[in-house]
């Protein structure tokens, strides 16, 4: 970031307000610092053209597993088993550049490839898992439906068993990676309740239909999924899980990584902001030097070192095996709200400037209304939260 502390040197660095580097380790630092060298050389110069153009590279998954980010955090079959503190500070870069980016790696890593890894037999672990590590096979994860988004278990997509095997049928939609993806994990209703499936995008009566004229996450692939009479063996389900808690572990591990995104994204936008204000001169004078600015550039380095800590301390307490999933929804609750008003601060900052895809600010603004509502709706993640605080479950 080219801001520069107005105290000569001696003061708090406007990129690091809170020294909160210091809390990390050297191998927490050298891998922040790898993957936010690869999203300044692979993704920033050119994501705003992505995004304009509605596409993500079809070489990215493989870069981005040749980074080793994808499913990072797990252990075993080519993964790189690091810390959870780690892998949130690589969403946190990848975020920085596009939460269309991060996404790609959230649904690899923590949805995809996570079901398999917790809850996948041994067979199927070994024959997806170091493929999708690598970035060579793409997964997505389907679970929300046109009419079952906030409420998994009204989902209508059903699985019945046919003989030996299954046969699916239902649709799945707003699926990143969608018509990129290998391989999709389906999650169904069954008799004996949600189950997951692995299904080749190979098999008869699937199909996957990308979903167009989004002003949101335009860097990302979304799809609809048809099922239609998908058979499937029986070793095509996944054997741990009978129940929502299967998927819901998942989306646990997703909304972690945006709880460190989103501080990301609302870092973008700060440091363009800080950055333009130092440059764009008003009557005579730099408009950084002027009280209203100071005090909207104040207000956003308060947000994301905010954020930042908070994410840090969730990754901590992850790392400990002390997080709830309530703490995860304090998390992207709070993070991802903060985001919001970062960018919108930010792109009053920039002025006209601040709607041009020549600077960060509009295209996170316009992501982070996407980020606000998947993996959970803000109003959903408070009443996860005042469940918690109270013990009266309002969904109910």
């Amino acid at each position: 970031m080219s801001g520069k502390s107005n105290s000569g040197g001696s003061g708090p660095r406007p990129e690091d307000f809170l020294d909160i580097d210091h809390q990390l380790s050297d191998e927490e630092r050298d891998i922040r610092d790898t993957v936010r060298s690869f999203v300044d050389d692979r993704v920033v110069p050119y994501v705003g053209d992505w995004f304009e153009e509605a596409r993500i590279p079809a070489e990215l998954p493989g870069q981005l597993g040749g980074l080793g980010v994808l499913g990072m955090h797990l252990e075993g079959y080519g993964c790189a088993g690091t810390s959870a503190t780690a892998y949130g500070l690589a969403c946190l870069e990848l975020e920085a550049g596009d939460s269309g980016v991060r996404s790609l790696v959230s649904v690899q890593g923590s949805l995809a490839m996570y079901a398999i890894w917790r809850w996948g037999s041994e067979e199927q672990k070994n024959h997806w898992l170091p493929g999708m590590a690598a970035g060579t096979t793409v997964g997505c994860f389907g679970l929300t439906e046109p009419d079952a988004g906030s409420d998994p278990g009204a989902m209508r997509t059903r699985a019945r068993r046919d003989g030996s095997g299954w046969v699916l049928n239902g649709r799945k939609m707003w699926i990143t990676n969608g018509t990129l993806a290998d391989v999709a994990v389906v999650w169904a209703m069954t008799e004996d309740g949600p189950r997951g499936f692995v299904v080749p995008r190979d098999t008869p009566g699937f199909s996957a239909r990308e979903i167009h004229k989004k002003l949101s996450l335009r860097a990302s692939v979304t799809a609809e999924l048809v099922l239609d009479d998908v058979r499937l063996p029986d070793d095509a389900v996944l054997p741990g899980v009978t129940s929502l808690r299967g998927p819901l572990s998942c989306l646990n591990e997703a909304r972690y990584g945006i709880v460190w995104g989103a501080a990301g994204a609302a870092r973008a936008c700060f440091e363009a902001a800080l950055r333009y204000s130092m440059e764009r001169e008003a009557f005579g004078k730099p408009i950084g030097g002027t009280q209203l600015q100071q005090q909207k550039l104040a207000t956003m380095a308060l947000e994301v070192n905010r954020a930042t800590l908070l994410a840090l301390h969730l990754g901590r307490l992850k790392d400990a095996d002390r997080l709830r999933p309530a703490q995860i929804s304090m998390g992207k609750l709070a993070n991802v709200n903060a985001a919001l008003e970062v960018a919108r601060s930010a792109r009053q900052v920039l002025g006209a400037n601040g709607i041009s895809l020549e600077y960060p600010v509009i295209r996170h603004m316009n992501n982070l209304e996407s980020v606000v509502t998947y993996e959970g709706t803000a109003d959903v993640h408070a009443l996860v939260v005042g469940g918690a605080l109270t013990g009266i479950q309002a969904f109910r």
